[in-house]
């Protein structure tokens, strides 16, 4: 586990904030908990929402806990409508600024999409632990 002085830091210097949610009916969520606890013993600071959140609930988290990154997981079919739902709520809390990636069971041709609408990085069934708190600490880290 990283110790407190070689915890990953946001360009401001403050600690990465991340917050790793399950929007919509979607009920698995071994898959977020095995990520945020990845985060977690990087270093980086991490919520953990719970099953069964509105874009509008994680979207206003993530405004209150003064998030760097929101991390959705989606294995419901329903990521195009729920990561758009997102989007759409940091734009109207003008909070555009918090970085938006994903993962889950989610066809490549989507994530075409899903990209394109603003989505940061997806990351499939596959990806490694390691492999998304890298990329989580080189989008938002200080490089320190």
């Amino acid at each position: 586990m990283a110790s407190a002085q070689s915890a990953p830091r946001a360009a401001d210097g403050s600690p990465i904030r991340v917050i790793v949610a399950k929007p919509g009916l979607d009920g698995h969520d071994r898959g977020a908990k095995v990520v945020a606890r990845a985060l977690r013993d990087a270093g980086i600071e991490v919520i953990y929402t719970g099953l069964h959140q509105t874009p509008e609930n994680i979207v206003r988290t993530a405004i209150q806990e003064d998030a760097d990154v929101i991390g959705l997981s989606v294995l419901s079919g329903a990521h195009l409508t729920l990561f758009a739902d997102v989007l759409s709520q940091l734009s109207a809390h003008n909070a555009s600024d918090i970085v938006v990636f994903g993962g889950g069971i989610i066809p490549e041709d989507d994530i075409v999409e899903l990209e394109q609408m603003g989505v940061a990085k997806i990351f499939t069934p596959g990806a490694t632990t390691a492999s998304i708190v890298e990329w989580v600490v080189d989008r938002v880290g200080a490089g320190l």
